[in-house]
């Protein structure tokens, strides 16, 4: 049962008619994408003059500082957008540039969740998208390349956070000597289960399964320690998997978790992933939604903690369009977005029964979630409010945020104060969400007609079909190809057949090798793409699998008959 309301809600009414009244025509949405490129060019060359090789940009004071590691963070977190808004002459450029000057072996402490996500995340992004881009591929691409030589670099250097008894990382690593013995135990749930993604595309493209490994037992590790009633903290002890923080929710320190268990049973057509967030998602229902709000309750008892909108959580109607379920993403959507026309923008923290922001939590750093969910709510949808929206948040950055040397953060809505920083996301993800909500043709959304460069080949041989559609954005907002990753997990499976076949004949007649077979690449031969019952050996070729069609109407991930 759900433990009874302690606080009086203020659902706030939004009224659809003006904002729906308007339709955007092709001209309009054009001119608008113009602008977009704009901002973000504005920022970017700002980075470029003022703040490289610095993580990111300083905008008030115009010069550069180091955040999240020191490592040109803003650069690999915008090297896809510039691809996405049609630069390939840039993309080339900065690919070429990253990797003579990036260098992941410094004696530096580096977030294990921020590291992945963008930096693990934006290079396996730009290699998957090299050949779009016009790169030198390299034979067999896309399971081979540098910038995914040095997505791996990066992303082994995380691998020692992941060397615990319980399997959960630690939140931070040095990337020279690997976790310090100060190193605190504690971390963020979104800290636990934020690598799916990332870890199973290096190890489906590179063949090495340690990284895909290392995210599937974290997972399972959070997942066991959910509470009687279903849910889950929001700061865990990784050693005794005991919860340090108890408030359970849709937002900061939890968010992406979800978001992971729904993407990644997508990316990797993983049943047991989505039963995962199933089971979640129905205690979230019951204990935390309420009015279409979802409040912070205690894990244990339900009880409700902190009766607050976190602007973190402004991606659950995205995810919630990706599972089919329309009518509660609209919902809740109106409720996020009656809060972004209050303020011109999302604040940190809102006050649900007061109608106010919290004290301490008003700024908004550019953050894109909302963007996010309106471009998902769009292609789901066709309805220009979304659109609206889109328009609304671009003139709010540009009226508020907008600096001789860039965008600052809004240090506090009420009075628009600036805050002296660029975060990396703000050209990762703000903007590149802006940009594709207004092209719904674009080759990210399966848009481009057929020799119009909608997809090309890769694998061994060229007997691959990528990029046609389908694609997965990281919380990052770095897209992640599903093809490219079947393409090289069955390069690998042919390679162990074709090595087994040629062993076998080389062998003495009647004789056979002791020892099992080896197991196949993870979620090949087990697909559960495969129909009921069905276990056919494949010839060695590269399949072409309708990814697209799993992605599309009303959220239906799996194929009839699984």
């Amino acid at each position: 049962m759900r433990a009874p309301v302690l606080v009086t809600l203020c659902v706030c009414v939004w009224v659809l008619s003006d904002a729906a009244a308007r339709q955007f025509t092709e001209e309009e949405m054009a001119a608008i994408r113009q602008r977009i490129k704009s901002m973000f060019y504005h920022a970017y060359n700002s980075y470029l003059d003022n703040a490289f090789p610095y993580d990111e940009l300083r905008p008030l004071t115009c010069d550069g500082q180091d955040t999240w590691g020191s490592f040109s963070l803003t650069l690999i977190d915008a090297l896809d957008t510039l691809l996405v808004l049609g630069n390939r002459t840039e993309f080339q450029r900065v690919a070429s540039l990253l990797q003579d000057t990036v260098d992941f072996d410094i004696d530096v402490n580096a977030s294990v969740f921020e590291t992945n996500i963008r930096v693990v995340g934006g290079l396996l992004s730009a290699h998957l998208l090299a050949g779009r881009g016009g790169l030198d591929l390299e034979p067999g691409w896309p399971c081979s390349g540098p910038l995914l030589k040095m997505a791996e670099d990066a992303a082994r250097k995380l691998l020692p956070a992941f060397q615990t008894a319980s399997g959960m990382p630690y939140g931070t690593v040095n990337l020279r000597h690997g976790v310090l013995p100060s190193e605190t135990p504690v971390t963020c749930t979104a800290g636990v289960g934020t690598f799916i993604l990332e870890f199973s595309t290096l190890s489906r493209l590179t063949g090495d399964r340690v990284y895909e490994e290392a995210a599937r037992r974290a997972l399972r590790a959070l997942w066991g320690t959910r509470s009687d009633i279903g849910l889950v903290g929001n700061h865990i002890d990784v050693l005794s998997k005991k919860w340090v923080a108890q408030d359970a929710g849709i937002g900061a320190g939890v968010d992406s978790y979800f978001e992971y268990l729904v993407k990644g049973a997508i990316l990797l057509q993983d049943e047991e992933l989505l039963d995962m967030f199933l089971e979640y998602d129905r205690a979230l229902q019951n204990y935390t939604r309420f009015d279409d709000w979802y409040l912070w309750v205690q894990m244990h008892k339900g009880t409700v903690s902190m009766p607050v909108f976190q602007s973190l959580e402004a991606f659950w109607p995205g995810l919630q369009s990706l599972l089919g379920n329309l009518d509660g993403a609209v919902r809740t959507f109106q409720n996020y977005y009656s809060v972004w026309r209050q303020f011109g923008g999302l604040p940190e923290f809102y006050s649900i029964p007061q109608g106010s922001t919290v004290d301490k939590r008003e700024g908004y750093p550019l953050r894109p979630e909302l963007i996010e969910s309106a471009m998902y709510l769009f292609r789901a949808t066709g309805d220009h409010t979304y659109l609206q929206l889109g328009l609304d948040a671009l003139e709010s950055i540009e009226k508020i945020s907008r600096t001789p040397c860039g965008y600052a953060s809004v240090k506090d809505l009420r009075d628009h104060q600036l805050d002296n920083r660029m975060e990396s996301f703000f050209l990762a993800e703000t903007v590149k969400y802006l940009y594709l909500l207004f092209d719904p043709a674009h080759f990210l959304h399966g848009g481009g007609a057929e020799g119009d460069g909608s997809w090309e080949e890769g694998g061994e041989g060229g007997r691959c079909v990528l990029g046609a559609g389908g694609f997965v954005f990281n919380t990052e907002a770095h897209p992640l190809d599903p093809a490219a990753l079947a393409c090289c997990g069955r390069h690998a499976h042919d390679r162990r057949q074709l090595r087994d076949v040629l062993l076998g004949l080389a062998e003495p007649t009647g004789q056979s090798r002791p020892g099992k077979a080896e197991a196949p690449p993870p979620g090949q031969s087990e697909s559960i793409a495969l129909k009921a019952g069905e276990r056919k050996t494949p010839p060695l070729s590269c399949p072409v699998q309708p990814f697209s069609a799993r992605l599309a109407v009303l959220g239906q991930v799996f194929t009839d008959g699984t």
